[in-house]
């Protein structure tokens, strides 16, 4: 594999953007497919590197500017990196193919900060420091504040307002737990971080624990837990319909902060940090878990359901992020990776299916009024900001009723989709036992798994027999380019069924190094530099020092 190729998930996006603001906005197809290119080339490359991290090879590394770590800025491919970079990317196409039937005309430079959004996720994924993990939940959120204000609104405008405040203050614990702990160990690299914590001083390990909990924090607020979730319903079911797509992917950014930091530098080799603030977080986890079912059980849109699905989502990784830094087995902790995947792909689908499902309730005409006054027709030769492209399908609204009833059984946990098979592997691993977890956490965390699946069951299928079997106004007519995004995702839920066992063994080797900070930390720092020194031999740093010998 040509090691290039790692960066070029960040570089794609982010020179697509750039040149896209080049253009006028009227020349709004050119952009499209300037940007359903970029998402294509970033899918390939995507999948190029999960077939290699999956080769047990350790994981990749790539030094800019060609400096050894820890002094250098590195990006690593792991398993579960790239495991995140490929469902990225299908999100991203699900939701960009969707935004060309209208909502792309809804405001300006929609996917110039789409192709932003997207370089942040995907460095924020890859990126092996902490300041740069700051840099590129920057980036992605100075996007997300365009896309969801996009297409105007007074409701729109409150939900970003309030989505901006919070994120913003989210961005200050990030930054201020990122700054005492470089004050405290002098370095912000990941690999060398997980390799100083068991030798801190005992003086300095409070603050240190200080430190990731202030970044705890600012991870707990961007992966809605609750009690800090509270902007996350309103946000989400005032997005678009693609945006909500990809803030579904945005909130397993938070978990997956958690996952990968807890699991290198609070793990079992962290001395006397091991195992710290799991209950903590198993505690939270469930309590998201109770709220986000609560929200769902009382939800009266389409559009609210899905912002509290992915809450329980959210909620019951979170939990079982916690059972593994207090010891937990990798059955566990792989249950948990392959629940987050479907899950994810479900949560976008129905995001994509609130519009077409409730377009007859008149639920964004008043927006869609406001944005064909203030834009005015498509020069490109549609009739209007509201007008979708593309042609209409004569059986769409069976279709949608079937892709509805796809996520109602993905998002429940039935058979035969994955969320039946994930929560079937999280229940095994769970009774399992859990090391240093009383049981009453353990068959708490079971109870839940399965009221929140029945939860979800009763809400969605009320909502379906309002919409699909109780209204009489289904006469507005389906896109293709509306159906054909969801489509794909439910499709992609039933190869990831069919293919649950190789999937499931991808998810457990990927569990297995997690647990294993050893050896992230030693691909990292023993990488070495592709510059020869004079005697041509490779210049390689210390682990511990990063000097060059």
């Amino acid at each position: 594999m040509n090691p290039h190729l790692i960066i070029a998930p960040i570089l794609i996006p982010f020179v697509a953007g750039a040149l896209m603001l080049l253009y006028d906005d009227r020349q709004r197809v050119a952009k499209f497919w300037l940007s359903l290119i970029s998402v294509g080339l970033v899918l390939a490359g995507a999948v190029r590197l999960m077939v290699h991290a999956g080769a047990d090879q350790g994981p990749a590394v790539y030094l800019l500017g060609d400096w050894a770590a820890p002094v250098a800025i590195v990006l690593v491919l792991d398993r579960l990196a790239a495991l995140m970079l490929v469902l990225t990317a299908v999100l991203a196409l699900a939701s960009l193919v969707y935004a060309r039937a209208s909502w792309h005309r809804q405001g300006q430079h929609y996917f110039s900060l789409f192709q932003f959004l997207l370089m942040g996720l995907n460095g924020a994924f890859l990126t092996g420091d902490l300041f740069n993990l700051f840099v590129f939940f920057e980036v992605l959120l100075a996007a997300s504040y365009g896309l969801l204000l996009h297409g105007s609104g007074r409701a729109r405008v409150q939900a970003g307002l309030h989505y901006i405040a919070i994120n913003l203050g989210g961005s200050l614990l990030f930054l201020l737990g990122v700054s005492l702990i470089y004050g405290l160990t002098g370095t912000l690299n990941m690999a060398q971080l997980a390799t100083m914590m068991p030798q801190i001083p005992g003086a300095d390990r409070p603050l240190v624990h200080l430190g990731f909990g202030l970044l705890g924090i600012a991870f707990l607020i961007k992966s809605g837990s609750w009690p800090l979730s509270f902007w996350l319903p309103n946000a989400y079911e005032a997005a678009p319909a693609p945006v909500g797509a990809m803030f579904a992917i945005m909130t397993k950014l938070g978990v997956y902060a958690i996952l990968r930091l807890g699991m290198l530098m609070l793990g079992a080799g962290a001395g006397a940090s091991a195992g710290y603030g799991a209950v903590v977080l198993v505690a939270l986890g469930l309590a998201t878990v109770i709220f986000g079912m609560m929200g769902v059980l009382a939800s009266r849109a389409l559009g609210r359901i899905a912002a509290h699905s992915v809450i329980v989502s959210s909620g019951t990784v979170l939990a079982v992020v916690g059972f593994a830094l207090a010891g937990g087995g990798t059955g566990l902790l792989a249950g948990a990776l392959y629940y987050m995947v479907g899950s994810t792909l479900a949560v976008a689908a129905l995001f994509l299916l609130v519009e077409p499902a409730t377009r007859d309730d008149g639920g964004i005409a008043a927006m869609l009024a406001l944005t064909a006054e203030i834009y005015g027709s498509d020069p490109g030769g549609a009739e209007g900001p509201d007008t979708p492209d593309g042609p209409a399908l004569p059986a769409g609204r069976a279709l949608l009723s079937l892709c509805f009833a796809a996520c109602l059984l993905a998002l429940a946990g039935l058979p035969p989709l994955p969320g039946f098979i994930g929560k079937l592997v999280m229940v095994q691993g769970a009774l399992g036992g859990p090391a240093g977890l009383s049981p009453a956490m353990v068959w708490g965390f079971v109870a839940l798994l399965l009221l929140s699946g029945f939860a979800t069951l009763v809400a969605l299928a009320r909502i379906g027999i309002q919409t699909f079997w109780a209204s009489d106004d289904g006469n507005s007519p389906v896109m293709a380019l509306e159906i054909a995004p969801p489509l794909a995702l439910i499709a992609l839920l039933a190869v990831l069924s069919i293919g649950s066992e190789p999937a499931l063994r991808y998810a457990g080797l990927t569990a297995a190094a997690l647990q294993d900070p050893a050896g992230y930390a030693t691909g990292v720092l023993n990488t070495p530099r592709t510059a020869k020194s004079p005697a041509g031999v490779p210049e390689t740093a210390s682990p511990l020092t990063g000097v060059m010998p």
